[in-house]
C-alpha cells in the first residue's frame, strides 16, 4: 500500500487529514498539563467519525465524516510492520497489539487493531514522551513510593480499569530505580510501551510475540537470568500468578498489573483463579510474598486535565494474617485505620483531593467505590 504517515486520506470539514495530522494532537503543547497530554486515545471505527478521548471523555472530531474500512487501513498502515499487516489481511480473527515510535515527535503509541460487526477498528493510545517522575505521580503519602522503590523483594500489584495509568505508575517506579540502584531489571510486556536506557540499572525489555511466547514462559526464563526486579505486564493466568508469587518469595521484586477496581478485589481475584483445593496454599503464599497493592483511577480536575486517586494496601503482619485466614472482608477496616503504614482507601484519597481543591465533590462521588463511605468521611 503506497501511503505514508503524511498522506491525506481522512475528510474533516472539507479538508483531508493524514494520520500525522491526527496524531499531532497528542504532542500539541496547548493540550498538555504538567507535561502530559490531555488526549489519551484515538478511536477509529467503520461508519463513525474518528474520535479522541480527552480528559477521559470520548469526543468525535467535529466535522469528521464517517470512516470507511479503506480509510482506516490507509491511516494505520504506516504504523504496522509487515508481519502485522500480513496477519491483519490474512487472518479474519486477527487481533493486533503493537507499539510504534514516532521518533520525530519523541512519542510512542500503543495500537490495538481488531474487527467488529462493522469491519476493521483500531484504538491508538499515546504514551508520554517523558516518563513522569514518581514524585509527581500523586501518591497520597511520599513514604509509599519511597518504600516501594527501595524494596529488595516482594510482589507489587497495580490494579485499576483499562486506561487508569497502571503502566505509567510502574514505569515511574522503574525509572526512579534505574537512576538510583545498580540492579538487573527484566520486563515482560505486551507490547513494550516505555523504552528504558540502562543507567544505574541494567535493563532487558522483552515483548510478547517477539521475544517470549507467553508471560509465564517469559517469567520462567527470566528467573534463570539473574534478575533483581521483574516486571510482568499482566497476571492473566494461574501459571503466571504462581510463578510471580514464587519469584517474590525467593528474593525478587516483582511488579505486575490486574484489572480490578480495588485492592480487596485483587486479592480475591488471585485466590479465586485457583481450584478450591489450592486456595489455602495460594492465600498463604500471597500473605508472605505480597508487598503492596495500589488500585488507582484517573479523575477529572476542576481546572482541566486528570489526576490520580489511589487506594494503597501494604502487607503488614496484621494484613498478612487477614489474607492467610480468609478475613478478606476486614481489609477495608485495616486500610482505614493503618494510615501510619501509608495505607488509605480510595475514598480517603478522594477526600484529600476534595479538601485540596483539586477535584469536585461530584467527580469524587462518581469515582468512589463506596459513595456512602465517602459521604460519611466528608462530614467528619
Amino acid at each position: 500500500m503506497s501511503v505514508s504517515l503524511t498522506t491525506p486520506v481522512y475528510s474533516v470539514s472539507d479538508n483531508l487529514l493524514s494520520m500525522s495530522d491526527l496524531l499531532s494532537c497528542f504532542v500539541n503543547p496547548k493540550h498538555q498539563l504538567r507535561g502530559l497530554s490531555r488526549y489519551s486515545d484515538l478511536h477509529l471505527k467503520v461508519a463513525q467519525p474518528a474520535a479522541f478521548r480527552y480528559d477521559g471523555e470520548l469526543r468525535a472530531i467535529s466535522g469528521g465524516v464517517p470512516l470507511t474500512a479503506e480509510v482506516i487501513e490507509m491511516l494505520i498502515f504506516p504504523m504496522l510492520g509487515d508481519e502485522q499487516w500480513k496477519r491483519l489481511k490474512t487472518e479474519p480473527l486477527a487481533d493486533i497489539d503493537a507499539s510504534w515510535e514516532w521518533t520525530e515527535k519523541n512519542i510512542t503509541f500503543r495500537l490495538n487493531v481488531f474487527s467488529d460487526r462493522d469491519g476493521i477498528a483500531a484504538v491508538i493510545r499515546g504514551l508520554p514522551a517523558q516518563i513522569p517522575a514518581v514524585q509527581d505521580m500523586g501518591f497520597p503519602a511520599e513514604e509509599v513510593w519511597q518504600d516501594i522503590c527501595g524494596l529488595k523483594n516482594g510482589l507489587v500489584l497495580l490494579t485499576g480499569n483499562t486506561g487508569s495509568g497502571k503502566s505509567t505508575t510502574i514505569a515511574a517506579f522503574a525509572n526512579y530505580i534505574n537512576q538510583t540502584r545498580p540492579v538487573r531489571i527484566i520486563t515482560l510486556e505486551d507490547p513494550i510501551e516505555y523504552v528504558f536506557k540502562s543507567q544505574s540499572a541494567l535493563f532487558s525489555q522483552r515483548e510478547l510475540g517477539r521475544h517470549i511466547p507467553s508471560f509465564s514462559a517469559g517469567l520462567r526464563s527470566a528467573l534463570r537470568e539473574d534478575p533483581d526486579i521483574i516486571f510482568v505486564g499482566e497476571m492473566r493466568d494461574r501459571e503466571t500468578i504462581a510463578l510471580a508469587l514464587t519469584a517474590a518469595e525467593t528474593g525478587h521484586l516483582v511488579f505486575s498489573t490486574l484489572h480490578t477496581r480495588d485492592t480487596r478485589g485483587a486479592i480475591t481475584r488471585i485466590i479465586d483463579m485457583f481450584p478450591g483445593d489450592r486456595t489455602k496454599e495460594i492465600a498463604t503464599q500471597l500473605s508472605m510474598g505480597l508487598a503492596y497493592i495500589i488500585s488507582q483511577k484517573l479523575v477529572r480536575n476542576q481546572t482541566g486535565g486528570r489526576t490520580v486517586a489511589m487506594e494503597v494496601l501494604k502487607n503488614t503482619p496484621s494484613m498478612g494474617n487477614l489474607i492467610r485466614s480468609g478475613g478478606i472482608h476486614q481489609i477495608n477496616t485495616q486500610l482505614e485505620t493503618q494510615s501510619k503504614e501509608g495505607m488509605i482507601t480510595l475514598e480517603g484519597h478522594l477526600k484529600m483531593l476534595i479538601r485540596a481543591g483539586t477535584i469536585s465533590v461530584i467527580e469524587a462521588m462518581e469515582n468512589a467505590n463506596d459513595p456512602l463511605a465517602l459521604q460519611m468521611l466528608l462530614t467528619k
